[in-house]
């Protein structure tokens, strides 16, 4: 597997630092596609770096950012200046997937936060050029409801303090039922648990968008959740996919928590994603 570097600068001029993995070139097979990925809250797109392995294997490229606050990225933890510069990444990285190979179909994967920014996206901005999108736990609604005093006082900051920063409130435990993901993720110097009231309240809203107005779909999506998922809600994704029309498929996992990919049930769970694409191209 080869690894690439790159970035640029968003909207509000924070560094944005991005990443790829392709497979190696003396294979001299042709690249079956590109896969865009839009990482999680608190988190960062080397945590990734197995399913871009999985990917490659098959020929797939992945391109990845961390988003402004996260990771190897700019900016205030978890703090976006404005939540709509969440899109501009996924612009970036699809200019990116053309410049390298223009004929390759791309699709867009995004984990939790990052899927409801994909889910936002393919409902609401021109997406022109997409093969398809994936999306696994993503934020539509909270598993679990937030502290009422906390988004009361984000809601009243973000207007007048948008940088404002709470603890994100997330039960690490709920992440996977492997205790050594767990741990990695506690001790991993790029994870944080930082949220401002941009971030927080710009991407709640997001999802409450998302459901709201959600009617057809007009690229095909996979849309996969565990229904012991404890941070991001499985029915939330059940009723997006009950109200979308279009080539839409849901794929609730049973007893598996947030990370999908990170499960004991990984393997199996990349094979279902891979065999989905197959059937897109």
């Amino acid at each position: 597997m080869k690894h690439t570097e790159f970035g640029w600068k968003n909207p509000a001029k924070t560094a944005i630092y991005a990443q790829g993995w392709w497979p190696e070139p003396q294979n001299n097979k042709p690249l079956k596609g590109i896969i865009l990925l839009m990482h999680g809250l608190g988190e960062h797109s080397a945590r990734y770096q197995h399913v871009a392995e999985f990917f490659t294997h098959y020929n797939f490229a992945v391109l990845a950012c961390d988003r402004s606050g996260h990771g190897k990225s700019g900016g205030k933890r978890g703090h976006i200046a404005k939540y709509e510069y969440v899109f501009d990444d996924i612009v970036k990285l699809h200019s990116e997937a053309s410049r390298r190979h223009s004929n390759v179909p791309v699709f867009l994967y995004g984990h939790s936060m990052g899927g409801g920014i994909v889910l936002d996206y393919i409902l609401h901005k021109k997406h022109s050029g997409l093969k398809g999108a994936i999306v696994t736990g993503p934020l539509l609604e909270p598993a679990f409801k937030p502290p009422s005093v906390l988004l009361f006082i984000g809601k009243i900051m973000r207007s007048i303090y948008p940088g404002f920063s709470q603890n994100n409130q997330l039960d690490l435990q709920q992440i996977s039922r492997d205790e050594l993901v767990v741990e990695a993720y506690s001790k991993d110097p790029l994870v944080h648990s930082k949220i401002t009231s941009e971030t927080a309240i710009g991407m709640l809203s997001s999802g409450e968008n998302s459901l709201r107005t959600v009617n057809k779909i007009n690229i095909p999506l996979l849309i996969t959740h565990g229904d012991k998922d404890g941070l991001t809600s499985h029915l939330a994704s059940e009723k997006f996919a009950q109200k979308a029309s279009g080539d839409v498929q849901l794929k609730i996992w049973e007893g598996l928590f947030h990370e999908l990919h990170n499960e004991p049930e990984k393997m199996e769970v990349l094979e279902y994603i891979y065999q989905w694409i197959l059937q897109k191209l």
